[in-house]
């Protein structure tokens, strides 16, 4: 039975030390070191987040984050699909939201955020579901720090899965003890350092979406007409290809072939955020791929089609949580 209060970690202590070790045993190879930002970590006896003696990353034997820095390891995209892994002690993130999907799995530790005007607490097993354009923040619940897994997923991947019929589910609680789904997260982030293959991803896709579809309460989205929905997959499309500049409602309104306004409602119907927000997360997933590069922030400001370097740092922030700074200095831990 799922108990999501930080005070029942305590009770479930053995039990959830038992799924952490096998869910470490199944995820390890692939994560010798790792994961997310803030907080104090208490690995070394002076309270330093040093870890092995050879100064690397690793945590405690069980995979947990003890003695590990935080960190996050990010995998290849694919299809517009991001996996990361993220160690951290303290609080992790400020609140924030992404224009995708958020699933994951909680590997050590307690797993705290706040959510839809909730405290919420995951345990090791459960698994995560935070819907698009919903604001969440993410800290360690416990001294011993936090370790998981976290795969960002497109809502239109699952209008694909669907084949077009249906719309967006909305899964009423965050957090979900099936072994089922965590199954196919495991299997979906298992091998961060490789590039899913067609096939597996096909089947992984749609696996997550039934699980979703399982989970939700029945007050998912409205699939829309099939002219709507190509109308928005032309202004998705163009909104990409345009992402560095500003894209205005009337040429929008060319491409979609509705007015601003059923535009707008039809956009956040099918993919479940705004035509404005999709552009300035294109933007920023640019900019990330352009901080993994080296580049300056005023560089990348630049090139990424915003004003100047304080509006890219202001919109990172409210997106991921943390400053452009911040996440290369845990992707570097890392």
């Amino acid at each position: 039975m799922k108990n999501n209060s930080v005070e029942g970690y305590a009770k479930g202590h053995a039990m959830t030390d038992e799924i952490a070790a096998a869910d470490a045993a199944g995820l390890e190879r692939s994560c010798s070191s790792g994961a997310t930002a803030g907080g104090s970590a208490r690995g070394a006896p002076d309270g330093s987040a040093r870890g092995a003696p050879d100064g690397s990353a690793r945590g405690a034997p069980d995979g947990s984050a003890r003695g590990a820095p935080d960190g996050i390891i990010q995998a290849p995209s694919s299809r517009g699909i991001e996996r990361i892994e993220a160690r951290f002690h303290g609080n992790g993130f400020e609140p924030h939201r992404h224009d995708t999907y958020a699933i994951g799995l909680t590997l050590s530790g307690v797993q705290t955020f706040q959510y839809r005007g909730a405290a919420r607490a995951s345990l090791p097993g459960n698994v995560i579901v935070l819907h698009p354009d919903e604001v969440h923040d993410g800290a360690a619940g416990t001294d011993d720090g936090l370790r998981y897994r976290m795969l960002y997923l497109p809502p239109e991947r699952l209008i694909e899965a669907a084949g077009g019929s249906r719309g967006l589910p909305f899964v009423p609680d965050p957090i979900i003890a099936d072994a089922g789904f965590r199954q196919c997260l495991t299997e979906a982030l298992d091998d961060l350092e490789a590039e899913p293959q067609d096939l597996l991803l096909d089947d992984l896709i749609g696996r997550i979406a039934t699980s979703l579809w399982h989970h939700a309460d029945g007050k998912g989205s409205v699939a829309g007409t099939p002219r709507a929905q190509q109308a928005v997959l032309r202004c998705r499309d163009y909104l990409q290809a345009n992402s560095e500049r500003v894209v205005s409602s009337e040429e929008l309104e060319e491409v979609s072939g509705f007015d601003r306004y059923t535009t707008a409602r039809q956009f956040r119907k099918l993919l479940g955020t705004s035509p404005h927000r999709y552009l300035v997360m294109r933007r920023l997933d640019r900019a990330k791929v352009l901080l993994s590069q080296g580049g300056s922030l005023a560089d990348i400001a630049a090139d990424t089609g915003f004003a100047d370097q304080a509006h890219f740092t202001r919109h990172f922030k409210k997106t991921f949580g943390m400053t452009p700074g911040r996440w290369m200095a845990l992707r570097r831990s890392a």
